[in-house]
């Protein structure tokens, strides 16, 4: 299990397979490496080519889950990602990159957070699209 959460937004399948396979090879265990998209069957179809998990109801806490059946597809994304830690702000950047294609990819520190927490440890890749946000 890493000791901080790492986010990586990477263009294609390929990207997110090789981001994944570093990972589990720099020792992050494998139930803690997700896959991200836009779009339901895309996650899917991804997570089970790459061997990243999707984000269940085990990551994002029943609460949120049964508050994203009653959320737009942004917004329940977006909750997705607050519950594993990413700050307010840079959910939402990372929303509208999955609406231009991105994939997220991301290795989580295992601590679940609510909607008024997040966390301040994690890292942003690649860095430069995140250096306004520091």
């Amino acid at each position: 299990m890493s000791t901080y959460t790492q986010v990586f937004t990477v263009d294609n399948i390929l990207d997110a397979r090789y981001k994944i396979q570093t990972l589990e090879n720099e020792g992050i265990a494998k139930e803690n490496i997700f896959v991200l998209t836009h779009n339901e069957k895309r996650t899917e179809y991804i997570s089970k080519h790459t061997d990243g998990n999707q984000i269940s109801v085990a990551e994002e806490g029943i609460f949120t889950a049964i508050a994203n059946f009653f959320r737009s597809e942004g917004d329940g994304l977006r909750a997705k990602l607050r519950a594993m830690g990413v700050s307010p702000e840079h959910a939402e950047i990372l929303e509208s990159d999955m609406d231009l294609g991105k994939i997220v990819v991301l290795a989580w520190s295992g601590k679940t957070y609510d909607d008024h927490n997040y966390d301040q440890e994690v890292a942003y890749y690649p860095p430069e699209n995140y250096k306004s946000m520091v």
